[in-house]
């Protein structure tokens, strides 16, 4: 086995580790998460809750319905995976191990649709969840949507600037 070169063998040598660490990180994200759940209200139930109101008016929405619908078949499994989601974002639990952005990046969506669905995430929160709670999924919301939206377009080879939203292009109506 090679040697580490002087500087990284120095670096490794005089670094603390100790065995406790890593019982100490599970101890302090609990703590954090505890903190967060105190702080908001948040709970399980209330994501649940959250979720399975948020996606009900997704699925009767029209304009983002459609594109749920073509992609969705089995509701539970997706909701299983969005509760996951939704614990890690809003209360740093780490149970999700998803990607979204690579399945967003083929959806045929622009800022429209973001915003459709900020608007409707705003709206449920605010009817389902204590303006404590709501206030900290919209504001995580807001964040998610904005990456995603900034993400789809890059994948669009559309670079947006500050403050910038992405339309996808469409294609103009000529009578036949």
């Amino acid at each position: 086995m090679a040697r580490p070169d002087p500087a990284s063998y120095l670096t490794l040598m005089t670094t603390p580790f100790r065995i406790e660490d890593a019982a100490g990180a599970a101890a302090r994200r609990e703590a954090a998460v505890q903190q967060l759940r105190d702080e908001t209200g948040i709970d399980e139930a209330m994501i649940d809750t959250l979720v399975e109101g948020f996606y009900a008016r997704v699925r009767d929405d029209g304009l983002i319905g459609p594109i749920f619908a073509e992609r969705i078949t089995d509701w539970g499994p997706h909701l299983a995976q969005m509760k996951l989601f939704w614990s890690s974002i809003a209360l740093s639990t780490g149970v999700y191990q998803g990607r979204p952005m690579p399945k967003h990046l083929p959806l045929p969506i622009d800022a429209r649709h973001f915003d459709r669905w900020l608007e409707i995430f705003v709206a449920t929160a605010d009817d389902l969840c204590p303006p404590v709670a709501a206030r900290h999924f919209i504001e995580r919301a807001r964040r998610i949507a904005e990456s995603l939206e900034l993400g789809v377009a890059n994948a669009n080879s559309v670079l947006l600037v500050k403050g910038e939203r992405y339309i996808r292009p469409t294609q103009p109506w000529t009578p036949e």
